[in-house]
């Protein structure tokens, strides 16, 4: 598993036995180092040692795409409760930002990405985040599958053709299980809750995921005017 070496305001992920260069030094890399060390380069700059944390994800796993933001990944897991030993069934997998966050939880999971690149990407990112072992990611479309896969508690999507895969959530979920379908485009997501309700699932909600940062000076507080609040549309619902 990588480490994340911190100086200030510089992050480097770095594997252990790496050399690294900057123009605070050459940083080696200890084959046995752990996180909470002090690693310094040879113009004496010291670095510390942390181990990645699900934020760190986002910010440092290679990025074939716009990735699920921190605060949408907590509201599907706050929503649908993954939990360690979990099955989750996953498409749409892109950098794998989501994937890796349950897969981090200890939940067992499948992904599917149709982009061949995209796919061997995620892989990478799957060995960094450390969860190659708990979450695999296949090349394909899950529409061709559907018929050989059942029994998951959990079924994420965030993929243009979710609501086909929504039709078939009673034979992909086990009773109880959850579902999350993410989507930046209402219209899509109108559709996935017009399915929803079609297949009897139970529950159904959708929120608009919007969040402002706050802003504190002299002056007073207010939300800040700066970024985007709204990432896109997620939609829950459960199988009875």
């Amino acid at each position: 598993m990588a480490y994340l070496f911190v100086h200030e305001d510089r992050e480097y992920l770095l594997d252990p036995g790496e050399r690294f260069e900057s123009d605070l030094g050459i940083l080696e890399v200890p084959e046995d180092v752990a996180p909470g060390d002090v690693v310094e380069t040879h113009l004496g700059t010291g670095f510390t040692v942390r181990r990645l944390r699900g934020p760190d994800l986002f910010t440092h796993l290679e990025r074939t795409g716009a990735p699920m933001m921190p605060r949408d990944v907590g509201l599907v897991v706050g929503k649908t409760g993954v939990a360690a030993a979990d099955r989750v069934l996953d498409a749409g997998t892109g950098t794998g930002i989501l994937s890796a966050y349950m897969g981090r939880i200890g939940a067992d999971v499948v992904t599917y990405e149709r982009d061949p690149d995209f796919a061997d990407v995620a892989r990478q990112n799957m060995e960094i985040a450390g969860v190659a072992d708990t979450v695999e990611v296949r090349t394909g479309d899950i529409t061709d599958d559907l018929d050989d896969l059942s029994g998951f508690d959990v079924l994420t999507l965030d993929t243009e053709d979710a609501p086909t895969v929504v039709e078939r959530t009673p034979t992909l979920l086990d009773r109880g299980g959850s579902l999350a379908v993410y989507s930046p485009f209402v219209e899509n997501t109108r559709e996935v809750v017009a399915t929803a309700t079609e297949v009897g699932l139970d529950g159904v909600e959708t929120l608009d995921t919007i969040q402002r940062e706050m802003d504190f000076d002299d002056r007073g507080s207010r939300p800040s005017t700066g970024g985007v609040g709204h990432t896109g549309y997620l939609t829950f619902a459960r199988r009875p």
